[in-house]
């Protein structure tokens, strides 16, 4: 056998070694990166223990032990020497190989033999895991666990070697039960449970492992097989040792019933340190309910105390009005205040004001403040700041100047000396001030918002009415001034519950209006900010707030405004420097939702509507293109494009199917927000149609299970806008999508009568776009619904209109679920060749997301005819598919088929481990989907010796099935009284004779 390719290069990338050594694995040895003979099987076993040796010298003797133990042959020292001699030659030239003292001793550079680099990262990562750092030294065990390469010393005889050989595998189960006790403090349980669940049916004495796995199932919410891992391991330890599980596990068995919540993810703690108490001088009051920022306070605390530094601290803080800039630095002011003995000096700017506080005058009032006597004080602001810095010089001072108005405003008010410190605050990003620490200050997060609401209108009234105060400072965007004023209110009147105030502030037309307290309004701060901006930019303030998404991308914002990228850019970022738009990430930008709500009120006010309608017009005209663009890259020659609303933006090109599967899930919340918002009101023919193409080509937002629900929602509400408009064009493509959603979700019957009304609606529009996705559709579900002899006429139907458009990607999908149909006759045979048919069709258009439909469809087809193995290769296959193309509902599905086809196979380790990765995935597709995959996973845990967890599992999948009156309740019911202690091997039916008709 040719020696083994070299290990990968990163596990030694820290090192420059001409020769490297393994012996976690096989024992092998490189030269650069090629591998060197190690020769017959005892000459590896004498390179092994001179390794293991640490580079001390073992004399022949201890060798002879080594590799033959009590019974070494008569020639044992010459062998011995023998074998040396071959390992000095094949390392070539050089010292690595010596003889000493009667023996040999083997010098490794350092980083040159894996089990070295082993222990240092394992060591480097108990470190991180005693610093706190749990992430990073999970990630240096799963480094380390990475260099084994199978079994340890594999192949090596000798007692020596399996000394070693156990001693190793010990300690990389310890480093792996490490590995995966970090897994569940970090809150990978579910991902967790498949690892485990093969590793206690490899390692069934080991109790650590099975107490790993009870606590990973009862996180991912699995009590009841948590517990019957407790009850396997019980009846495991009396039959095999005769003894009772430890105290840990009964403990934890206990806990479990106890339902414990100290079992629940650990938090890291968060240590912070409380600023210490202040007492005001020449500032203003603190506020005494300030809440939260406690990152802000000790970072921007740090960085004006900071010492050694040999410059000035200034800190600008910037953003929107009403964000807590001018509270903040008050704050910060006072906790610094012991910093700076010498003073603390403060203005109101009045930077958003028309009249802004001017440099000169604030410049005399600080040299009164430092001292300086009225007939002292100069003319000008050249004068007075350099006599302020002069005066300011060797003493800790510390300056606070609000709300300015850009950078040129609080140039002459910096002290100029190191020991003193400014603290700056603007609606504005100075970018243009050297050496400032610059601050984007946000709004609050939920539960500082709540803690500030509570503060004010009491503990005694907030706490009732929980839900209800978290409505309010949602309302409220979570901006702490909207919040401050919205509990000033109810605190005034005692008569208010927290709900009536919720009631309130729902109605975001009159929203803005509502958040007013005396001379407070949310409203007139942001008309401070809009009557400074130029007219290009108030009308792009305008029209941005009118698209509904949570954000809105640099090339969608370009084409609502209409205008070139480029200057599109410039605006925006023009926005995003008087902190009125935010930018989320390069290239995408976002309103906070009050300043949103006063855009469109702008707009309403400032826009025509026939601009306000052309520019959400523009929007989806880019969105429906370039999903169309998307569609294409991942669909080739599907024909569904032919028959799209034309649109008059081009849309965005993509260079390869990456790229457009980054854009689509990208812009998942905004497209769907954009056909959310056409269905929401009147609307013209055109865009009724365009909403409803847009969900047609964003169809992979449903099948990704993230966006499945909020995909059927928007789908039944422009179904139900097309039909209340008469557009019935319209209606048949929004409720095909509608069906599409609903099949995903698992709701069958709802699905059907979706298909239906399409079918009704495209046949009355004579969409010839739809027909075929919508016979196909009607195929599906007939045939999930148990009426195949319907399923077959649908898709034959579907086959005939997808062949009169020259649709081959329809076609083969069509052609794939009537293989489906056959298998439910037991037409097995012609089932595979339909299947292979659809398969070929999808080879000829190229590596298609599509293809792994096919392939599925195949893989359960081949499962059924019995040729197992074939399917496991066309399943493995899509599974790697789907995954690329982000098909988190098929790469599950495939995971259960690949279950069962490894049942079939009497593989039942594999077959648990694709169904704890099918549930691990979220199972998707709906309740109903779940429990299919329980009763696989059950039936293979049954054929593992986990009688237990197998009933549970069943219970569980039984407990669905009654749920939603399923005919696969029966099936489960004859499991669950069924005798456990008979394999599924030969007690129960093949999951092929056994299965009903499931998902594709």
């Amino acid at each position: 056998m040719p020696p083994r390719a070299p290990a990968p290069a990163h596990r030694w990338e820290r090192h420059s070694v001409r020769l490297r050594f393994a012996v976690l694995g096989p024992v092998r040895v490189w030269r650069d990166e090629e591998p060197v003979n190690t020769g017959s099987p005892q000459q590896r076993a004498l390179l092994a223990a001179l390794l293991l040796r640490g580079g001390r010298t073992a004399t022949a003797p201890e060798l002879t032990d080594a590799l033959w133990g009590e019974d070494p042959p008569d020639a044992a020292i010459a062998a011995v020497r023998t074998y040396a001699s071959r390992l000095r030659k094949a390392f070539g030239p050089n010292d690595v190989l010596v003889s000493q003292s009667g023996g040999y001793a083997l010098h490794v550079e350092t980083g040159a033999l894996d089990i070295d680099v082993a222990a240092e990262l394992a060591a480097k990562a108990e470190q991180a895991r005693h610093a706190g750092d749990r992430t990073r030294a999970r990630e240096l065990f799963n480094q380390a666990l990475a260099l084994w390469d199978g079994e340890t010393l594999a192949g090596v005889p000798g007692p020596y070697a399996e000394t070693q050989r156990t001693r190793l595998e010990e300690w990389r189960q310890s480093l792996l039960e490490t590995r995966l006790t970090l897994d569940l403090e970090l809150g990978l349980h579910a991902e967790a449970v498949s690892e485990l669940t093969a590793l206690t049916a490899a390692y069934p004495l080991r109790e650590r492992l099975r107490e790993l796995l009870m606590l990973a199932l009862y996180r991912s919410g699995r009590q009841a097989e948590a517990l019957a891992v407790y009850a396997d391991t019980r009846r495991l330890l009396a039959e095999e040792l005769g003894v009772d599980p430890s105290a840990e596990l009964s403990d934890l068995q206990q806990r479990i019933l106890q339902v414990d919540p100290a079992l629940a993810t650990p938090v890291e703690a968060q240590h912070t340190t409380a600023p210490q108490p202040l007492r005001p001088a020449q500032l203003p009051a603190d506020v005494p309910d300030f809440t939260g920022r406690a990152a802000f306070v000790r970072e921007l605390s740090r960085q004006l105390t900071a010492t050694g530094s040999g410059v000035m601290a200034i800190s600008a803080l910037a953003g929107i009005d009403g964000v807590g800039k001018t509270t903040l630095a008050v704050h910060l002011a006072h906790t610094a205040r012991p910093q700076f003995p010498d003073g603390q000096l403060y203005a109101d700017l009045q930077g958003a004001g028309p009249t802004p506080a001017a440099p000169e005058a604030v410049l005399g009032s600080f040299l009164r403040a430092l001292g300086t006597p009225d007939s002292a004080v100069p003319d000008g602001v050249e004068d007075r700041a350099a006599l302020y810095r002069s005066l300011l010089g060797g003493r800790r001072v510390l300056v606070l100047l609000d709300n300015a108005r850009d950078a040129a405003h609080v140039r002459p008010l910096l002290p100029g000396t190191p020991g003193c410190a400014a603290i700056i605050t603007s609606r504005v990003r100075m970018v243009d001030l050297p050496g400032s620490h610059l601050v984007d200050l946000d709004v609050m997060s939920p539960d500082e918002a709540l803690t500030l609401f509570t503060r004010i209108v009491g503990e005694e009234r907030v706490h009732p009415e929980r839900e209800a105060a978290l409505d309010v400072v949602a309302a409220c965007g979570f901006l702490p001034l909207a919040i401050r004023i919205a509990a000033s209110r109810l605190a005034a009147r005692r008569t208010w519950t927290v709900s009536v105030l919720a009631a309130k502030l729902a109605d975001e037309r009159r929203r803005l209006d509502e958040l007013r307290a005396g001379d407070l309004a949310v409203k007139a701060t942001f008309e401070l900010g809009y009557g400074q901006l130029e007219p290009a930019q108030a009308r792009a303030f305008r029209l941005l707030g009118l698209a509904d998404g949570t954000d809105i991308s640099l090339p969608a914002a370009a084409a609502l405004l209409d205008l070139d990228p480029l200057d599109a850019e410039d605006l925006l970022e023009s926005l995003v420097d008087t902190s009125l738009l935010d930018s989320v990430a390069p290239g995408r930008y976002r309103y906070q939702d009050l300043v949103r709500l006063y855009a469109r009120a702008c707009a309403e006010r400032d826009e025509p509507p026939e601009d306000r309608d052309a520019a959400l017009s523009r929007l989806l005209d880019f969105y429906l293109a370039t999903a169309a663009r998307a569609y294409v890259q991942q669909r080739p020659g599907d024909r569904l494009v032919d028959h799209l609303t034309p649109t008059r933006h081009p849309g965005l090109d993509f260079t390869d199917l990456d790229a457009a599967l980054d854009w689509l899930f990208g812009e998942a919340d905004c497209l769907l927000a954009c056909v959310a918002q056409a269905a929401s009101g009147p609307a013209s023919r055109a865009t009724l149609r365009r909403a409803a193409d847009l969900l047609l080509t964003a169809s992979d937002l449903a099948e990704s299970g993230a966006n499945t629900r909020r995909y059927e929602a928007v789908a039944d509400r422009l179904g139900a806008a097309a039909e209340a408009a008469g557009d019935l064009r319209a209606e048949g493509r929004a409720r095909t999508a509608l069906s599409h959603a609903l099949d995903l979700r698992g709701e069958l019957t709802g699905a059907e009568e979706q298909a239906r009304r399409a079918a009704d609606a495209g046949a009355a529009a004579q969409d010839a776009g739809i027909a075929g996705l919508v016979m196909n559709r009607r195929g599906i579900l007939a045939q999930y619904l148990g009426r195949p002899e319907e399923a077959e006429d649908c898709l034959r139907r579907a086959i005939d209109a997808f062949r009169a458009t020259d649709d081959r990607p329809g076609e083969a999908a069509a052609l794939c679920n009537l293989s489906r149909v056959h298998l439910a006759h037991g037409r097995t045979a012609e089932a595979v060749e339909l299947a292979r048919h659809g398969v070929a069709i999808y080879e000829g258009l190229g590596r298609t997301r599509r293809l792994a439909n096919g392939k599925y469809a195949l893989g359960v087809a081949l499962t059924q005819a019995g040729r197992a193995g074939e399917a496991v290769e066309q399943l493995t296959a899509a599974t790697a598919l789907f995954h690329e193309n982000r098909q988190r509902l098929w790469e599950g599905m495939t995971h259960y088929r690949l279950a069962e086809a490894h049942l079939a196979m009497r593989l039942p380790a594999p077959a648990a481990t694709h169904a704890e990765q099918a549930l691990t995935m979220g199972v998707i597709g709906g309740e109903w989907r779940r429990a299919i995959i329980l009763t696989v996973l059950g039936r293979a845990l049954r054929e593992l010796g986990h009688a237990d967890r197998a009933q549970a599992c069943w219970r569980e999948a039984l407990a669905i099935h009654e749920r939603l009156g399923a005919a696969e309740a029966e099936d489960v019911r004859a499991l669950l009284v069924g005798p456990a202690s008979v394999p599924a091997a030969s007690s129960a039916p093949t999951a092929a004779a056994s299965s009903p008709p499931r998902p594709r």
